[in-house]
């Protein structure tokens, strides 16, 4: 059995024992007194307060504050073992073997967290830096999990009731934020709820301020890193500049601009255009500052609709930099055309008939 110096509970440091097989009475190191129950009861004596053993009456204000917060800290330790269910749960470390001790009415011992007899049920899994390198990503967890892997649980009873507490208590905070339903179909909602569950209970909610600031610069240097690849490949092989214009509920008129290469397509910003969209010198401008910006040498075409105001940019676009090409987009072209073939009469007289017959079935 380990001695009392090897031992981590504080109250060791300001008691000891007097027979090192018996370690039900334990001895203060102040007023001399023997307490019986353990280190447990020592921490009483020392702490003061407590019915059931005297207060020590020599004990320095700083080690009863000491021991009073150390004891705060394990019964909050202890509230959060409650919370796991049975299958989660493992032996704890021995630091505190006596920390949860009982005392019978005879002064000898009842049970001990440190003890072999505990039932293991009813320990703590703790969780250690080793787990950071085995605990899988939730990201591929959750991969894993839309190509049909199951886990399978120890009870499932109680896994269910814990589901629906979690899934209630979720579904209750989107109502309340006014999150729309579509929210829970990312996968990236998915790897939170991962990463929530591989965290384990009492995790605490990120704050106003760390969703606002530190969390927010982080996800931005994580894009930034993954545009870095792109970056690489437009270098390589170029890229295209494409522009989206839409209009909002708001009537704004807004313009995402996109660059696409073999890497794939990437989103690089969205302005609102609407004090400008109809000025073919602005819309160069604009058009010419994302070239500058992704890099003139890196691109190949730019790619707008054919409104008169940028097709005029476009234009310009090309002697500004003779080795690029303004595009149409061919998507635009067709609704254009398609919306000149309406207006010939014989099929805008059909397309009519087409739209009052689907009115009356639809009634």
């Amino acid at each position: 059995m380990p001695s009392e110096g090897s031992r981590k509970d504080p109250a060791w440091n300001y008691s000891h024992l007097e027979n090192p097989k018996d370690t039900n009475a334990v001895t203060c190191n102040f007023c001399a007194k023997v307490t019986k129950g353990g280190i447990y009861r020592a921490k009483q004596h020392l702490a003061g307060g407590y019915r059931n053993v005297s207060a020590c009456t020599r004990c320095p204000s700083s080690v009863r504050e000491e021991i009073k917060e150390y004891m705060s800290k394990k019964k909050e330790e202890k509230e959060q073992m409650n919370l796991l269910p049975s299958d989660e749960i493992n032996f704890i470390d021995g630091e505190d073997e006596n920390d949860v001790m009982e005392v019978s009415n005879r002064g000898k011992r009842v049970a001990s967290a440190g003890s072999a007899s505990v039932n293991s049920s009813k320990m703590q899994k703790q969780k250690g830096p080793i787990d950071l390198y085995f605990t899988p990503r939730p990201e591929i967890v959750v991969q894993k999990r839309k190509e049909g892997g199951k886990q399978t649980a120890i009870n499932d009873a109680c896994k269910k009731e814990l589901r629906g507490r979690a899934c209630a208590a979720f579904a209750r905070w989107m109502y309340d934020a006014g999150i729309a339903f579509n929210a829970v179909k990312y996968d990236s909602f998915a790897e939170v709820v991962e990463a929530i569950g591989q965290y384990g209970p009492g995790m605490k909610p990120p704050s106003y301020h760390e969703v606002r600031v530190p969390l927010l610069r982080k996800e931005l240097d994580n894009t930034n890193a993954l545009m870095n690849d792109h970056r690489e490949e437009w270098s390589k092989f170029g890229c295209s500049i494409m522009t989206d214009g839409w209009t909002d509920k708001r009537g704004r008129t807004l313009l995402n601009f996109l660059v696409n290469s073999p890497r794939g397509t990437m989103f690089i910003e969205s302005i609102d255009t609407s004090s400008f969209s109809k000025d073919g010198d602005k819309m160069f401008d604009l058009l010419n500052k994302f070239v500058n910006c992704i890099g003139v040498a890196n691109v190949v075409q730019v790619v707008t609709d054919s409104e008169s105001s940028n097709k005029y940019a476009g234009k310009t676009l090309e002697k500004e930099h003779p080795h690029l090409y303004w595009t149409p987009c061919a998507a635009h072209c067709l609704d254009l055309m398609l919306e000149d073939i309406g207006k010939i009469p014989s099929i805008s007289r059909t397309m009519q008939r087409a739209v009052e017959l689907n009115s009356y079935i639809y009634m």
